[in-house]
Parts: structure tokens; C-alpha cells; sequence
């Protein structure tokens, strides 16, 4: 019996138990869609934290120092950056206000105690390297410059959804906004670099960071942010702005914590992958229970076609043949019924995608292609015994089957 034979006479056995045969497939079809859906909802985490680090930018350095001496440390250390040009594009410090905070524009008014998440503002505080440092892109107006830091100007420069939010279409340079009653001329308003709002970034209100006296009645600062020229430049300020922050503040007077972001990166890749391998763990349990019915089913068409096989011995059947038959017909409905779980985990994709993280997420072509090949994988492996064992029958003790 040649491969053409052997195919035939699979199609004709499935098709003869329908019923059967599609409730054999539901266990495969199940735990591929399962894998699929697992493992691209990971990738989705994944691209959601690619596009979160992007939007902070490349070669950034995030740096807290204090010390009994807050003001003394930011002076120092910026006067440090800008002897780090060589490798240093720039640094500010960063300020945010956790207290109440009401912006009022007009009858328009935004209370972070008391708006939604995807309109609270957030008010944050730099000097004229914020937007340089931390990614951010003029969309209109000017940005806060070094005379709006020294002269305390009352300016900022508003986020994409925070103009939207209180401007809607007008144009906001040059309007006037109250920040807890405190009046500001908004001077510019930035592009768009958070559509997903995951960081807010977005929704900040920024502002001389002079302004910490007048906001927060306080002067103490211990976040800044530092630009790279490049990667290399990046590893090398790290190691020098860790030496001097050593030395400037001294064991027991404060503390400091240089990083990029990429060193956050790196770990959340290794989580997101933990997390694949679990989730693809799980659904594995699926197609391991899939493949046992596979194995319980062929198991049962052996039963049922004792007296065939034995005819077939009896005239010369070899086992390899026989095998062959048995492998092809379990190959068969693995095969038919991963196409089927391929379907179902591209439509349990885009709805997770959608559902999850507002995308439209797509399995990988490796994943789908991976799929097809543990499906046929799981027909040879339950089918083997079975096959086997049906091969493995003899002619005179077969014929005798009823």
C-alpha cells in the first residue's frame, strides 16, 4: 500500500465518524488555541513595555541623590553633568507635585483627587534639558528656557492630552492657566509621545523647577534625569556619576541610585519570558490531555478494525505499512484539528489584543508554523502506540475478531 492508499483510507475512516472524530480534534484545537493566545498575549506585554521604553528615550539616565544638603547636591551635580559634556548631552532635575493639585482654565477645571486617570494632570517640574532628557518634542510655542529657571518665570509647556483636555481646539500658547491659584502663561505645548497612557507622560503640566518653592514650599530635590550622547557615552557616565555621587555624599548622609532605563528593560524581558514559558507550561497541559484522546481514539479504531488488519497481514502486509496507516490517520485529525486551533487562537488574539492593550495583535509566524508542527507532533506521538500495537497483531487472532 503506497502513501496515496494510506491517506485515502485515513480521510474515509474520519469521515465515516464524524462526530468522533471533531470531538477528538476539540481537545487539540483547545490547547493550540490556548498556546497561541498565551504566548501572543505575552508578546503584547511585551510590545507595550518595548513602546513604554521608547518613549523615554534612548541613552537616559535616571539619577536620586540626597543628602542633608539637598540643594547643594543638585548644584553640584549638575555642575558635574556639564563638566561630563564629553559624554553628557544634558540633566535635569525632576520635580512632581503628589499633593492636591487643581488646574483651572476658564470654566474649565482638572483636580487630580477628583478627574479620571486618562485627564488628571500631573504637574512636574525641570529645567530648560527636561524635554532634551526626557524625550519630548515641541509641537508648537518654545520650551522653558534658562532665563525662565533663574528669573522664576511663572510659564509651562503643556502635554499633548493636557491642551486637549483644557484647550480642546484653540490654541493654547499664550492663554493663561491657574495651578492651585498660582497663574502660568502656557509657552508651548509638546507632541504626542504616549498614545497608550500608560506613563501620563502626556498629561504633564511642566514648569521651571524654580517653582517647587512657590507649589511645594519646598526647595528639596532628588530626582534628575541625565541624557547621553550614546550607548557607550551611557555606560561610561554611569560609572562616573556613581564615583562622584560616592564621594559627594558620604556613608550616612543621604543617599543615590544611578540606572538606565535599559538596566529595567533587560529585567522586564526576563520576567515577560518566565511568564511565556509558564503560560505556554499551562496551555501544554491542554495538548498533553488533547493528545491522550488522540491516543484513546486510535485506540478504539484498532479495536474496530481487528478483522481488517488481519486480512491484510494475511496477504502480505508488511508491518511497516500498517504503522504508516495508523500514524497518517492520527497525523490527519491532529493536523485537521490544528488548522482549526490556528483559526480559533487568531481570533482569541485580536480579541485579547483589543480587549487587553487597545492593539491589534497578530500571533507571529513562528508561533503559528509552531503550532501546525506540535499537532502533528501530538499525532505521532499518542498515534505511535496504537499503531504499533495494531501492527503488532496476529493474522489468525485477528480474523477471529468479531
Amino acid at each position: 500500500m503506497n502513501l496515496t492508499q494510506a491517506f485515502k483510507i485515513a480521510i474515509k475512516s474520519i469521515a465515516a465518524k464524524k462526530a468522533r472524530s471533531a470531538l477528538t480534534m476539540l481537545g487539540v484545537i483547545i490547547g493550540l488555541a490556548a498556546v497561541i493566545i498565551l504566548v501572543s498575549y505575552a508578546e503584547g506585554q511585551n510590545q507595550q513595555m518595548r513602546a513604554y521604553y521608547e518613549s523615554l528615550g534612548n541613552n537616559v539616565i535616571n539619577i536620586q541623590a540626597s543628602s542633608w544638603d539637598s540643594k547643594g547636591i543638585s548644584d553640584k551635580l549638575y555642575d558635574y553633568c556639564l563638566e561630563l559634556d564629553e559624554y553628557m548631552l544634558g540633566v535635569t532635575p525632576v520635580v512632581q507635585m503628589y499633593n492636591q493639585t487643581v488646574i483651572k482654565y476658564g470654566a474649565k477645571t482638572l483636580d487630580n483627587y477628583n478627574t479620571s486617570w486618562e485627564e488628571s494632570p500631573q504637574v512636574v517640574m525641570g529645567n530648560q534639558a527636561f524635554s532634551l532628557c526626557n524625550n519630548f518634542t515641541l509641537a508648537k510655542g518654545r520650551d522653558i528656557s534658562y532665563l525662565d529657571v533663574e528669573n522664576y518665570n511663572q510659564v509651562c509647556v503643556l502635554g499633548s492630552k493636557m491642551a486637549q483636555s483644557l484647550f480642546n481646539y484653540v490654541d493654547p500658547v499664550g492663554k493663561s492657566i491657574t495651578i492651585n491659584g498660582v497663574p502660568f502663561e502656557v509657552i508651548g505645548v509638546y507632541q504626542e509621545k504616549d498614545p497608550n497612557n500608560m506613563t501620563g507622560m502626556d498629561r504633564y503640566i511642566v514648569l521651571p523647577y524654580t517653582m517647587n518653592r512657590v507649589l511645594n514650599s519646598s526647595t528639596q530635590m532628588d530626582t534628575f534625569v541625565g541624557k547621553a550622547k550614546d550607548a557607550s557615552s551611557t555606560t561610561k557616565a554611569i560609572t562616573m556619576l556613581k564615583g562622584f555621587l560616592q564621594g559627594a555624599i558620604p556613608e550616612g548622609t543621604g543617599y543615590y541610585d544611578v540606572r538606565t532605563p535599559n538596566q529595567w528593560q533587560e529585567e522586564g524581558n526576563e520576567q515577560i519570558k518566565m511568564q511565556q514559558r509558564f503560560l505556554g507550561g499551562i496551555a501544554a497541559i491542554s495538548l498533553a490531555v488533547g493528545g491522550i484522546g488522540i491516543m484513546n481514539i486510535m485506540l478504539v479504531t484498532v479495536t474496530e478494525r481487528t478483522r481488517e488488519i488481519g486480512i491484510r497481514k494475511a496477504i502480505g502486509a508488511e508491518r511497516k505499512s500498517i504503522i504508516a496507516q495508523f500514524l497518517i490517520e492520527a497525523c490527519m485529525i491532529c493536523g485537521i484539528g490544528g488548522l482549526f486551533g490556528i483559526a480559533v487562537g487568531y481570533i482569541g488574539t485580536l480579541i485579547v489584543g483589543k480587549a487587553s492593550f487597545d492593539l491589534i495583535l497578530l500571533p507571529s509566524p513562528g508561533i503559528t508554523v509552531g503550532a501546525f508542527l506540535i499537532s502533528v507532533a501530538l499525532g505521532i506521538g499518542f498515534g505511535l502506540y496504537p499503531a504499533i500495537k495494531a501492527s503488532g497483531l496476529q493474522p489468525v487472532d485477528a480474523l477471529r475478531a468479531e
